[in-house]
């Protein structure tokens, strides 16, 4: 019997759990939050698209150990979609329950420490894989994938990002996930492969211009943290250059720009009359009402540029992907991006295709199998390679 447990049952934890449901064999699909009602209507939102009752909901504060250990008992794999800070706690409970697990991420320092669980985690059977959504997620095994289309490959550039189809000012961007995850984005370094070394680079830094065929045209291109996970570790020393850049409408970057140097991405607080205020929390309490609108559809892109040789010929490899909106179950782009990847590695973990222990997707995640998976959900991955010399 497989039973998945999704932590978290909100946009990308529902999409993760539709997917679950409909492509991960599985007999029964756990769908817990903090709000039990919130558990219910992801539940019930999966069931009347399947046709059939394979969700139920139930209520777990993921600060309650106990909660979840008991939500935890009797499943193959849990699917963890709630904030990133939540994580490393999380997977221990999982390993000590001998669950595989998988999550969201959206910090590399917390992914570093759940890889050091790997002891742990093998000697339960079990695979532990954070950081699986679109970017670091499906972003990481296409990367790797890219690399595998050369014979040698020294240089790897990444574009990508979550945008609406219809941009409206002034921002011209959609909020598609929780917003904490989004401002660590911005406000933390990037860790780049400069030179064959690890380098910090700072975020919303090195803007550049990058073409699409329309309708999407010329985007924006900038630094943000956080989007290659552990990569920069892993390929340290065998790569001269690995970065990614996010993307956006032009014009994005320099609000991005002027909202850091006000410091609006602090977390210590500061005195404001008789109020101490967190100026993260008010950047958060004044843009995220401005770029959600549940009526704008939007679309994800990936582009991947691997540069090395092939056959002994100076080649490049190129690996896109550019998934819209989904007009038959009213999942968003960001929403099959990100909760369907990591539900894609929650299923593969139960099926044992990924290895025992715990790593980074690079590590844990075989390129092949995942791609399939996502051509068999209508995300279709574009690859070429171009040869330079003759």
């Amino acid at each position: 019997m497989k039973s998945f447990l999704v932590l978290g049952s909100g946009r990308q934890g529902c999409a993760a759990g539709y997917d679950l449901a409909q492509w991960g064999e599985a007999d029964e699909v756990v769908m817990a939050d903090a709000s039990l009602e919130t558990a219910q209507k992801s539940a019930h939102r999966i069931n009347v698209l399947l046709g059939k009752e394979i969700a139920k909901a139930i209520q777990v504060d993921v600060r309650d150990e106990q909660a979840v250990r008991n939500a935890l008992q009797g499943k193959t794999a849990c699917l963890s979609a709630v904030p990133y800070f939540y994580n490393l706690p999380l997977t221990k409970l999982a390993i000590e329950s001998k669950v595989h697990f998988c999550d969201l991420g959206g910090n590399t320092d917390i992914a570093r420490d759940q890889h050091k669980l790997d002891r742990e985690a093998r000697q339960n059977g079990v695979s532990i894989i954070p950081n699986c959504g679109q970017v670091p997620g499906m972003g990481t095994t296409l990367i790797v994938y890219a690399i595998s289309l050369l014979d040698e490959t020294l240089d790897v550039y990444m574009w990508d990002g979550g945008l609406p189809q219809n941009p409206k000012p002034p921002f011209n961007y959609l909020l598609t996930f929780n917003i904490a995850g989004l401002t660590n984005e911005y406000a933390e370094p990037a860790v780049f492969l400069r030179n064959w070394r690890i380098t910090q680079v700072e975020s919303i830094t090195e803007l550049e211009t990058v073409e699409f065929p329309p309708p999407i045209g010329t985007l924006e291109a900038f630094v943000t943290g956080g989007g290659l996970d552990t990569l920069p570790w892993t390929y340290e020393g065998k790569l001269r250059t690995l970065q990614n850049l996010t993307l956006r409408y032009p014009g994005h970057y320099e609000k991005l720009r002027a909202y850091r140097e006000l410091g609006l991405w602090e977390l210590n607080p500061i005195r404001v009359g008789n109020v101490e205020v967190v100026p993260r929390e008010v950047f958060h309490a004044l843009f995220e009402p401005k770029v959600v609108d549940p009526t704008q559809k939007d679309f994800i892109i990936i582009r991947i540029r691997a540069v090395g040789k092939k056959e002994g010929r100076e080649a490049e490899a190129w690996v896109e992907v550019i998934d819209y909106y989904d007009e038959q179950t009213g999942f968003t782009a960001m929403e099959r991006g990100t909760g369907w990847s990591a539900a894609i590695v929650a299923e593969m973990m139960a099926r044992g295709e990924t290895p025992r222990g715990a790593g980074g997707v690079e590590k844990m995640v075989p390129p092949e199998p995942f791609i399939k998976a996502l051509e068999e959900r209508g995300i279709r991955v574009r690859c070429e390679i171009r040869y330079l010399t003759n």
